[in-house]
């Protein structure tokens, strides 16, 4: 978001009831944070940069007491070998995270099918390109 449109938010958050406005800003505050974190992927980051980011993130959450952030904070946690790799290497697994998807998809679709062929032929041609319009489905009968 552009500057203006920031303070524009961050101006009818305040103007909302303190109970609402105050944990949706500092929501997204941490967010903004994690963002910045991540912002830092392929850009070959020093130690003291990520660490100075990590413990702003992990700060803003601790201090927010949301139970929504605490558990974005351990998460986090959980998975900083991963996050950290990312954000030295850039490589991701998002491939096949996107291809998984896409054959659960696929097979919830065609739950009830009698032809697990014909399932196996559904999910090959949404996944491979090379083979749409290549496969003969009487091969599955």
């Amino acid at each position: 978001m552009r500057g203006e449109h920031v303070d524009a938010l961050l101006d009818e958050l305040s103007k909302l009831p303190r109970v609402i406005g105050a944990p949706i800003t500092v929501a997204w505050n941490a967010k903004e944070d994690l963002l910045d974190l991540l912002a830092t992927a392929r850009t070959r980051p020093d130690r003291e940069q990520v660490r100075d980011l990590l413990y702003r993130f992990y700060r803003r959450c601790a201090d927010a007491d949301l139970p929504e952030l605490q558990r974005l904070a351990t998460t986090v946690e959980t998975w900083w070998p991963e996050i950290l790799a990312f954000l030295h290497t850039g490589i991701t697994n998002v491939g096949s995270e996107g291809t998984n998807r896409v054959i659960k998809t696929i097979a919830r679709d065609a739950y009830g099918f009698r032809s697990p062929g014909n399932q196996r032929l559904r999910t090959r041609c949404a996944t491979t390109r090379r083979a749409r319009g290549h496969l003969d489905a009487r091969q599955f009968r």
